[in-house]
């Protein structure tokens, strides 16, 4: 008799940046959803890539998904597959499939890219930082 645990196939691989603190907390509020089907996070600051994968650079640039199929999407539209799957969020992902709302979604998406940066953390100064205030 097995008695190992049977290996479960996830239906979508979330691929997101875990150095970057807002995608952290974003992610970690999906992994405490229970996903139907199920989904396998991989955290690129930490995890090695998988076969076939776009560029390290390009996956950490946006959010990425593939699916169980080989099939890849990011931005918004990985975002919609990733809604696709959790309680909760089927709406939305429901949503975005109106006429418009995808690229409406994408658009928004791009724009929350050029301010990402402000949420990460600063790199210490060690000694090269400018004077604060007047000397």
């Amino acid at each position: 008799m097995n008695t190992r645990p049977a290996v479960v196939q996830s239906a979508l691989d979330v691929f997101y940046d875990g150095a970057c603190p807002l995608c952290r907390r974003e992610i970690a509020h999906y992994q405490r959803l229970r996903a139907d089907p199920p989904v396998r996070f991989v955290d690129l600051s930490t995890d090695a890539l998988p076969a076939h994968a776009p560029e390290r650079a390009a996956l950490l640039a946006r959010l990425h998904v593939r699916h169980a199929d080989g099939r890849w999407r990011h931005g918004a539209a990985a975002f919609v597959a990733l809604w696709a799957c959790l309680p909760g969020w089927r709406w939305a992902a429901r949503a975005a499939r109106l006429p418009g709302v995808l690229p409406a979604l994408e658009l928004a998406y791009r724009a929350f890219l050029r301010l990402r940066p402000l949420w990460r953390p600063r790199a210490p100064c060690e000694g090269a930082c400018p004077p604060k205030g007047p000397a």
